[in-house]
């Protein structure tokens, strides 16, 4: 992840710090600004997008007149301008090619300064780090992400893996450490990499519960960020999770969580 940038805007009468890393875009209304940040939340100020580009700073593209977009949130661009989180934006056609130049060369910057000295380089030395995950009871993995020449992610690399993992993969862990996805799953589902993806470049925790076609297994994964270009993983087989109701607040707060 990028260290910290942060803007202050005055939305509904009050003063927001907001951690410009979060910023998906901004999309004028008017004279008023919307800022939508990860997580879906959308923060209104009146401000000009001139005004909002100088205090955003270099890691965002202007699609059109009146909306900017933050390159680590784009996951492509082809008739729209595709985000991680699903979302879509429209931009000026015939400024395609300058906006695709612009985001493969501040996608190529973002991820060429990944690279950090802190960073685990042997098997012996992502086992210290995670050793405390060793005997947990609950799959959990360290993976590196894989970028194409595009700066997209393609891929990714187990780095570390604890018996559970090998278990909920069904391969053991001699095999999965150090391989690609790709390589050991040739029925690979590319839906998890948009998640990773955000997890590793602009450090979102994410939650996902969908159907992993390569284990036949319904699977519950909670990403995070880690290491720079690298996300942490917490697997779980759904039909080995109960759900336990221990108070009235108990229904309550999963409406909330299911809405969110």
């Amino acid at each position: 992840m990028k260290e910290a940038k942060f803007i202050t805007v005055i939305s509904n009468k009050r003063k927001i710090v907001l951690n410009v890393n979060t910023i998906l875009y901004v999309l004028m209304m008017g004279r008023n600004a919307e800022i939508h940040v990860s997580g879906g939340k959308i923060y209104e100020t009146r401000m000009t997008i001139s005004k909002l580009e100088k205090e955003l700073g270099d890691d965002f593209i202007k699609v059109h007149r009146g909306c900017v977009v933050s390159a680590m949130a784009i996951h492509d661009i082809t008739d729209n301008i595709n985000l991680s989180n699903g979302e879509s934006l429209t931009y000026t056609i015939r400024k395609k090619n300058e906006i695709i130049e612009q985001f493969h060369e501040k996608q190529k910057n973002m991820i060429s300064n990944l690279a950090r000295d802190d960073i685990p380089t042997t098997k012996e030395e992502y086992r210290n780090h995670y050793r405390s995950f060793d005997n947990m009871p609950f799959a959990f993995t360290d993976i590196e992400m894989v970028f194409n020449e595009e700066r997209h992610a393609v891929d990714w690399i187990f780095r570390y893996g604890n018996s559970a993992l090998a278990k909920l993969e069904k391969l053991p862990l001699e095999q999965l450490i150090d391989s690609s996805f790709s390589s050991l799953f040739a029925n690979m589902d590319s839906k998890w990499l948009r998640s990773y993806e955000r997890a590793t470049l602009y450090g979102e925790k994410l939650e996902m519960i969908d159907f992993s076609p390569e284990i036949d297994t319904y699977i519950k994964v909670i990403c995070f960020p880690t290491f720079k270009g690298h996300c942490g993983c917490i697997l779980f087989d759904i039909s080995e999770i109960k759900f336990i109701q221990n108070s009235s607040d108990a229904k309550k707060a999963l409406a909330i969580y299911m809405n969110q």
